[in-house]
């Protein structure tokens, strides 16, 4: 008897168990036609990252389906079911309908929102991931037959994609609320438009609101510099099918923030900080940032008093409405362009010509052109075309030119490209050829002087008893190297050296870099020599050359470049280094003559030595040494085709127990510089291993990783052999020229251990031993490698934007050197 009373008293505890689960919400993540959620009910996903349920908007009665993020006491929802059907009482339901569908219901059973899915599966369920995703599947097959990512509301969140599929033609954007309390479906639309390059766009209705600039794989160039934290991405993703997307994320998973299409029509990136939403990125800041506020050929500057003015060579098209402050008419051109007079017969004269116009949001509507791939044959190309309007080099584009009238043109502070905008000759800055004249004078009178000067200074000199004939460094020098490391070089004269080069003759120069011009040489036993002469005006030279005196004089390897000497009388300073017949890497592997010497096994020859010269530099000799500027015009080649590895002005010395360090200092080459190291300045041997990773990516492919890969849907060559390893077709990547050696699975390897040392975070790349040993086939099985860091990482703190202090590139336009403020 006591047994049976328990029983029923525990049946009593289950059904009051049951009443409460029904009463507080659904413990499970799934939705069935059996077990659905009525009004004030919740479903949570799996890992308790969000809650789906019934809601209503701020001053509203009116209620609504929705997602959010648990924890989050404002219900602030990021996805809404019935946007423009709200159920006016608290009768509703959401369940699965007899057609299999996911539905909202009012209290007459009338359905106010259906997923539309056309299924003949009877058998049909709904699950909220942890994502934040709600999708519809077979329950049998598991396979979804839709989810609310390819339906969003206003908010773009991690692991939902922005783009177009390429097999529907289906274009996934977010759309505003009306209003901050009616979800429905606003004026005011976000996602990506591809004319020739990859943007994000807002539209209001169907005309363009905002325009973030094109991607040129690292960063939208319409966007300013901002403060990194390395917390939030943007970065491009393509499917299987050819379909492309941009995607969001967090680094850290367990973050609560998107980006919210805002009803004014603002993009927002907002964060969940326990308390409250704190807005960390604003898209429109001003102004200028509304697409075309100026019209066709206006430039909006939002520092100006008034923002718009035309560009050089045009003038307002309705002075009348630009006294209002109504700038969309723009402007037109002061005199027609040459091309312009010929074609409707007017009289010929001068060439048209370009203005040059600094941190400038690119025009829309760019055409990238595959044809020309430098500056200046850029700059011709667009001269040479009557219909081409203005010009832009942009890396990690390339050649972008224009066609149609310039429109949303903007200042971009601290960041933006130089726009070329091509003139009528009439209206070009004659200020320049006036200033060139006064140069060339200046520079032959100063050149005079220091003629007279320097034979004035030797003839002092030589009166003077116990002359030192080695280095006789100035004071800035001597304070800041040691001059130790300079005294255990052989000293050569510099009447030695300019007989070698015949007087820095031009037809001896070999290449020039931010050091300063690089000469051949033969010294009077008949030595050849390369000399590097720094450059006066080299600021960055004098750094490199203070460091590579302390840094290579102690360093002896078969695969570092060899330095002999060097040279201080005066203020001239010069290295003397073993003459090197082949000239560097890139002369052979980006040249479509010369690569057809490189066969496999030379290529291989190449990649170990360049590895063994590393792990010299690692591991084995005294000192640890990051080179920090590793890349295929730094790999020299002598008679035989042995790499060697060179220029070491930017390298860093380890201390015995230091395995990274930081620097405000940026210096390095875009393309060839880690994620970590291009964003925060931090920098260890794993940043010489992704410069290794790249260099092995380029020397099986033939191709460099800065060029924009337009027809193949990369952004640069990590991003197409990303793409080929995710479709499983590595052989595609591989140059044609080596293609069917009969090397094929150590090609292939080589691509693999090379996806591997470009992996983005630092610590999923293997070191510069383990990487030999992969390559050797000493370790037979490789891991599969995470996504290369072609994305970069962007925030901004306190709504506050970036303005570096400097900015300076070496003169061969590859390196680049940032200082970064405090």
């Amino acid at each position: 008897m006591g047994l049976v009373r328990s029983m029923i008293n525990l049946s009593y505890f289950l059904v009051f168990l049951s009443s409460f689960c029904l009463e507080f919400g659904h413990s499970t993540d799934t939705i069935t036609a059996l077990n659905f959620i009525k009004d004030s009910e919740t479903i949570v996903s799996n890992g308790g990252r969000f809650l789906l349920g019934f809601f209503s908007p701020p001053n509203s009665t009116y209620r609504y389906v929705g997602i959010w993020y648990a924890g989050d006491s404002t219900t602030r929802a990021i996805w809404v079911a019935n946007r423009n059907k709200p159920l006016k009482t608290t009768s509703g339901i959401l369940t699965i309908s007899e057609d299999g569908n996911l539905a909202v219901l009012d209290g007459e059973k009338t359905i106010l929102w259906s997923s539309y899915v056309t299924s003949s599966a009877s058998n049909m369920s709904a699950r909220l991931l942890d994502t934040g995703n709600l999708v519809l599947q077979e329950n049998t097959t598991g396979l979804f037959t839709w989810e609310s990512f390819q339906h969003p509301s206003d908010s773009w969140f991690a692991d939902m994609k922005l783009g177009t599929n390429a097999t529907t033609g289906k274009n996934v954007r977010l759309t505003s609320w009306k209003s901050p309390s009616d979800p429905a479906v606003g004026t005011f639309s976000f996602g990506t438009y591809s004319f020739n390059l990859p943007e994000m766009y807002i539209w209001n209705g169907s005309s363009p609101y905002f325009r973030s600039g094109p991607w040129n794989g690292m960063i939208f160039i319409g966007s300013p510099t901002k403060k990194a934290r390395y917390a939030h991405k943007v970065l491009p993703e393509q499917d299987k099918d050819g379909s492309s997307y941009f995607a969001f994320d967090f680094s850290n998973g367990s973050a609560q923030g998107h980006v919210v299409l805002n009803a004014e029509g603002n993009l927002l990136e907002t964060s969940f900080n326990g308390t409250d939403w704190v807005d960390t990125f604003i898209a429109l800041m001003s102004e200028c940032d509304v697409y075309g506020k100026c019209g066709e050929f206006g430039n909006c500057n939002p520092k100006n008093k008034p923002i718009c003015s035309c560009l050089e060579g045009f003038e307002p098209k309705n002075i009348e409405e630009w006294s209002r402050e109504d700038w969309t008419s723009g402007c037109v051109r002061r005199t027609p362009l040459q091309c312009m007079r010929i074609n409707t017969g007017g009289q010929e004269g001068k060439k048209d010509g370009f203005s040059k116009v600094k941190m400038m949001q690119t025009p829309s509507l760019a055409n990238w052109s595959s044809v020309y791939l430098v500056e200046d044959e850029c700059r011709y190309g667009c001269l040479e075309d009557c219909s081409c309007l203005g010009y832009a080099y942009v890396t990690g584009i390339g050649c972008m030119v224009w066609t149609r009238d310039l429109i949303d043109l903007r200042k971009v502070p601290g960041g933006g490209v130089d726009l070329y905008v091509r003139l009528a000759y009439s209206d070009l800055d004659k200020k320049e050829e006036v200033k060139v004249i006064v140069i060339v004078t200046v520079i032959i009178g100063i050149v005079f002087m220091a003629v007279c000067t320097l034979f004035l200074c030797r003839w002092r000199a030589k009166r003077k008893e116990g002359r030192h004939q080695g280095f006789q460094c100035e004071e800035n020098l001597v304070d800041n190297m040691n001059q130790d490391k300079l005294q255990e070089l052989p000293i050569f004269s510099l009447e030695e050296l300019a007989s070698a080069t015949n007087n820095f003759h031009p037809s001896n120069k070999l290449g020039q870099g931010g050091f300063g011009p690089v000469y051949k040489g033969k010294l009077l036993h008949g030595q050849e020599i390369a000399v590097k002469r720094l450059a006066r005006n080299s600021g960055q030279g004098l750094e490199e050359f203070k460091n590579e005196v302390i840094v290579i004089s102690k360093l002896q390897h078969r695969n570092l470049v060899r330095l002999f000497g060097g040279c201080v009388e005066g203020e001239e300073k010069l290295l003397v280094y073993e003459y090197m017949p082949n000239k560097s890497l890139d002369t052979f592997l980006f040249d479509s003559i010369k690569q057809e010497l490189l066969d496999w096994k030379k290529r291989f020859h190449i990649i170990e030595g360049i590895g063994r010269g590393l792990l010299y530099l690692h591991r084995d000799s005294r000192l640890k040494i990051i080179h920090r500027d590793l890349k295929a015009s730094n790999i020299l080649l002598d008679e035989e085709l042995n790499p060697k590895i060179s220029d070491f002005g930017m390298a860093r010395i380890f201390g015995g127990n230091e395995d990274q360090a930081n620097t405000k200092r940026v210096v390095g080459t875009y393309g060839y510089m880690s994620p970590e190291y291009a964003m925060e300045g931090r920098f260890s041997e794993k940043s010489d291993v992704f410069s290794f990773g790249v260099l092995l990516l380029e020397i099986v492919s033939g191709r460099k990783n800065t060029h924009f890969y337009h027809d193949e849907g990369s952004v640069s060559l990590l991003g197409l052999a990303w793409k080929m390893w995710n479709i499983d077709n590595l052989a595609a990547l591989v140059d044609p020229k080596i293609s069917g050696s009969g090397f094929e699975k150590e090609i292939l390897r080589c691509i693999h251990v090379g996806l591997l040392c470009v992996q983005e975070f630092a610590k999923d790349r293997p070191t510069i031993p383990i990487v030999i040993s992969m390559l050797r086939s000493e370790i037979v099985d490789l891991p599969y490698p995470r996504q290369p860091g072609f994305a970069i990482n962007q925030i901004i703190t306190d709504n506050e934007f970036y303005y570096p202090n400097q900015k300076v590139c070496s003169i061969n336009n590859v390196t680049v050197s940032m200082v970064h403020g405090r």
